[in-house]
């Protein structure tokens, strides 16, 4: 495995995020900034696992989204494929690394929480643990709000959001969202680094719930 300096790093990052913008639409949650807070916490990851490739780590964090498909799309679980798909051939003609462009389609293609591929190598789980990180904590929160809206959600149940007396339906309210699926992220983290802060971040989302459901009854 080649070795990435620093400086080679800065350079390539300057290159994918451009790469990045120029494919981005309008969906605040999965911005410029998003795929920043996604490579910031990969690095953190990273201090754990110095056997990884910073570089493939690197374009699968600022590549993942290429293709960002709506969460009610029905073909919403063939979006990292499809990103992997098109971030291969653009790394390809941006003189990307060859020996790389496989791990990088592969962390891109794993990534995904619909699309259910399993994270083989030490770089997909960390894109992929650093991807679920930025679902969880107080930015997790305001980023399902937004989606929630983009979606036409209601906010929480009128009479019962903590779902007591009920399913829970995150298509419909977007509260449900936190025991649907962001609850179940600390213990889906594949690094031992990533489940610790996972946990940490799930707990300020639990306490939300409960102080939301609190003045939403009136209590």
């Amino acid at each position: 495995m080649t070795e990435t300096s620093n400086t080679d790093l800065s350079g390539w990052r300057t290159r994918l995020a451009a790469m990045a913008a120029s494919s981005a639409d309008t969906d605040g949650a999965h911005d410029s900034a998003h795929l920043d807070r996604v490579w910031r916490t990969a690095q953190a990851l990273l201090e754990h696992h110095p056997e990884a490739d910073r570089l493939v780590v690197l374009a699968a964090c600022y590549l993942h989204d290429l293709v960002n498909l709506p969460k009610n799309d029905p073909e919403r679980d063939q979006a990292s494929r499809r990103s992997a798909r098109l971030a291969r051939h653009q790394l390809a003609h941006l003189g990307f690394p060859a020996d790389k462009l496989d791990a990088v389609a592969h962390a891109i293609e794993a990534h995904s929480f619909s699309a259910a591929i399993p994270a083989e190598t030490i770089e997909a789980k960390i894109v992929q643990d650093a991807d679920r990180m930025d679902g969880l904590g107080l930015v997790g929160l305001a980023r399902m709000f937004y989606i929630a809206g983009r979606m036409e959600s209601s906010l929480a149940h009128p009479s019962d959001p903590l779902g007591k007396e009920r399913d829970f339906d995150d298509r419909r309210y977007s509260l449900d969202h936190i025991m649907v699926k962001l609850q179940k992220l600390p213990d889906m983290m594949q690094t031992d680094a990533a489940r610790a802060l996972g946990r940490e971040r799930l707990a300020k989302l639990l306490a939300f719930r409960e102080e939301f459901a609190a003045e939403w009854s009136g209590s």
